[in-house]
């Protein structure tokens, strides 16, 4: 971030928070991030209720075009303060700015929160989480505190609505985007028609994370701090969330803590169960974990795509494109009884 970027922003601070004058003392790029950009900021802020030292995260939207799914800055700061206001442990949202005068692209601010979200250090690291039995059951109770919030929702009346079932929904967009794509994908294109004979009826539809899994929160050596990356959010099925989380291919080769590398599944669903007062259907579940295969293959080919296309120069995407055979292989072992 420029000095001329920096300053401009420190404008927007300080009027946002009510104070005299702001000053971003650091500003560092954070690792990750094939879809969005983040900044971790320490600002000195003279007077008004803020003042003094303010760690903080910017986000903004990488440089070239995101993830055709994914949803924008503003988009994600009304979700994250609807589910802070939910009760769910999130990270603080404060200031959204969408003049791209500031830094040229649209962000959002939100408090710092302490630990790590690193996916393979969570799994084998031990000293991260706290206790196991405890994290998984917690993380189940905050997915059923995000499952909490139902349609209509006037401040997330962006969030695309349909009423055919979730299932049906997301089977239809991904077979559109195959059809129209350059490159074939048999494995794939038999995943979607075994999803589509066995898809759930429309039940009960509420938020859901869609991305709900281990790398998108944070835990420090006591337990978890907060759940991050809310740019896939959307009504749906909330089994879609719950078999995204204990699906294979997010376990980081841990594959005997079925609850996303780092628990076991009945613990986690147990926490669920005890927030949300609803019994999940186990077999249901599984279902819901195929899908998530394919849901995580259809962002992989995108990801990859905006690679190969020229639009975007990054290693990480080049390689995210490689672990679609492995998910393919998973699908088809899942279905081959069929």
């Amino acid at each position: 971030m420029d000095d001329i970027s920096k300053k401009a922003l420190a404008g927007f601070v300080a009027q946002a928070a009510g104070a005299s004058a702001a000053d971003i003392a650091s500003a560092k790029l954070l690792s990750g991030g094939a879809v969005q950009e983040n900044w971790l900021l320490e600002i000195a802020l003279s007077g008004g209720a803020l003042s003094g030292r303010l760690d903080c995260v910017l986000r903004c939207d990488s440089p070239t075009a995101g993830v055709a799914i994914s949803h924008g800055r503003a988009q994600e700061f009304a979700l994250l303060r609807t589910v802070f206001e939910a009760g769910v442990t999130v990270p603080e949202p404060l200031w959204l700015c969408d003049d791209p005068a500031v830094i040229g692209r649209p962000f959002f601010l939100m408090r710092r929160i302490g630990g790590t979200a690193a996916g393979h250090v969570l799994v084998k690291d031990a000293r991260f989480g706290g206790d196991r039995v405890q994290l998984a059951e917690r993380l189940g109770r905050e997915l059923a505190r995000i499952h909490s919030v139902q349609p209509p929702q006037a401040a997330l009346d962006f969030l695309p609505w349909y009423e055919d079932a979730p299932a049906l929904h997301s089977i239809r967009l991904h077979r559109d985007y195959l059809d129209a794509h350059h490159t074939a994908y048999p494995a794939l294109e038999w995943g979607l028609r075994w999803l589509e004979r066995h898809a759930p009826p429309r039940d009960r539809m509420a938020l859901c994370h869609r991305d709900f899994r281990t790398g998108n929160y944070m835990v420090d050596e006591q337990g978890l701090t907060g759940i991050l990356d809310w740019e896939f959010a959307g009504w749906s099925d909330p089994l879609e969330d719950i078999g995204w989380f204990c699906a294979k291919c997010w376990r980081f080769g841990k594959l005997d803590a079925e609850a996303g590398g780092v628990g076991a599944r009945e613990d986690f669903y147990r926490g669920y169960e005890q927030e949300s007062g609803r019994a999940l259907d186990r077999e249901a579940v599984r279902y819901w974990e195929v899908m998530a295969h394919m849901n995580w293959a259809m962002i992989a080919i995108q990801q990859a795509e905006r690679h190969c296309s020229g639009r975007e120069n990054s290693l990480l995407l080049a390689l995210t494109g490689h672990i679609v055979p492995e998910l393919e292989w998973e699908i088809l072992n899942m279905t081959e009884n069929d």
